[in-house]
């Protein structure tokens, strides 16, 4: 689905840089580097890093006012964390809150009228998918050593010609299921406001499209994170076994 105007391609066109809105119009390295998806997704690590670095040079060692309240929003959801994939999964929590904060403000970057969620592509989805699927086996390693290998091959070797492919198959849908979920929900909202922002924009009929995508932008997010919590625990979990 492309906009019909995007804010951030366009000014890089007016300044000469050949941008395209669609992988197939994408003839040169440069331009499929920037499609639309990989330009707001830097933009979102952009904004993200400066607002991070700022925030970083007002941190007191007592926390008042908008310091105490986000430090307290923080411990909450590492505390979250910690109660689905242990203690000694605390180190953890940088990855997990990187992921969901870049992907709760990617979903929420497609509402603002000129701009594009990174998530309403696949490629993006994907990617944050595999760090998560990849992340989970080198944990696997960690923890478990060579012998985690044995997760694939069942309790007993007759079995392995059947639990092999089985566990294969599980551990890919793995990237499927955290991919896709989060692109189709993400795409379908931004398809649903395109067509009302050019129906009956002036209208105000995209609000209530909106308001439901604050939520439903949230909640993917979270799934996103609880699922990645829950494959974490799984192979710290293997390595006691």
């Amino acid at each position: 689905m492309e906009h019909p105007v995007l804010f951030l391609p366009l000014l890089l066109q007016k300044l000469g840089i050949p941008v395209v809105l669609s992988a197939d119009e994408a003839h040169t390295l440069l331009q499929k580097i920037l499609l639309p998806h990989v330009i707001y997704g830097w933009f979102v690590m952009g904004v993200l890093i400066a607002i991070a670095w700022m925030i970083s040079k007002k941190l007191k060692v007592v926390p008042e006012g908008g310091q105490n309240f986000f430090e307290t929003v923080l411990v909450g959801i590492e505390d979250f964390m910690v109660g689905i994939v242990g203690e000694e999964g605390r180190f953890l929590f940088p990855l997990i809150a990187s992921l969901g904060i870049f992907i709760l403000c990617s979903n929420y970057m497609g509402m603002i009228p000129g701009f594009y969620a990174p998530t309403a592509n696949l490629n993006t989805t994907l990617a944050c998918a595999l760090i998560v699927v990849v992340f989970t086996h080198v944990l696997g390693v960690k923890y478990h050593g060579i012998k985690y290998i044995k997760h694939f091959l069942g309790p007993v070797p007759w079995l392995i010609p059947l639990i092999f492919p089985i566990e294969i198959i599980s551990h890919l849908s793995r990237i499927l299921s955290l991919s896709i979920r989060l692109f189709g929900n993400i795409f379908g909202e931004e398809l649903v406001l395109g067509i009302l922002f050019l129906l009956a924009g002036l209208y105000l009929a995209p609000l209530p499209m909106m308001v439901l995508g604050l939520f439903t932008g949230f909640i993917q997010a979270f799934i996103f994170c609880v699922l990645s919590m829950m494959y974490f625990a799984g192979a710290m979990e293997e390595a006691h076994h």
